[in-house]
């Protein structure tokens, strides 16, 4: 296995739970709707660090790594707007990590997290997917040149 065929994996993995987020909204847990988009969101960032051959590192917020190809990498540079978008989806995910899924002694995440909350996390999910379909195509076509 390669590590494209790996990010295709996670791509077709990110659409499945992306079903489940749905289901999740309709549902009104708007909780679990912002835990299960920052899963989706990072899985998407590690797919696209996988598409260019990098190995991502084992913690939750890749955005900086995701910033740098634009910088590092010219073939990048006209994703620079998406890079920056993606990053600021996935600071706020992280940050909304543990309370969105376990809550603290003052904070109840179903009481806490809004229809306002899901409904950007789910923008945050379904971005994160097409960023991800957007780096795959492009490695593709370019294997075709």
């Amino acid at each position: 296995m390669n590590s494209k065929a790996l990010a295709k994996e996670y791509l077709e993995r990110c659409k499945k739970r992306l079903k489940a987020l749905e289901l999740l909204y309709q549902e009104k847990s708007y909780a679990d709707v912002v835990r299960e988009a920052q899963e989706i969101v990072e899985l998407c960032g590690k797919g696209i660090l996988r598409a260019c051959g990098i190995d991502p590192p084992k913690w939750h917020d890749i955005s900086d790594l995701i910033i740098d190809l634009a910088k590092r990498y010219k073939d990048f540079k006209k994703f620079e707007k998406d890079f920056k978008k993606y990053a600021k989806f996935s600071k706020w995910l992280r940050k909304e990590r543990e309370l969105s899924f376990y809550g603290d002694i003052d904070f109840l995440p179903s009481e806490e997290y809004k229809e306002s909350d899901a409904k950007r996390a789910k923008e945050a999910a379904k971005f994160s997917i097409e960023l991800l379909e957007k780096i795959l195509s492009r490695k593709k076509s370019k294997k075709k040149e």
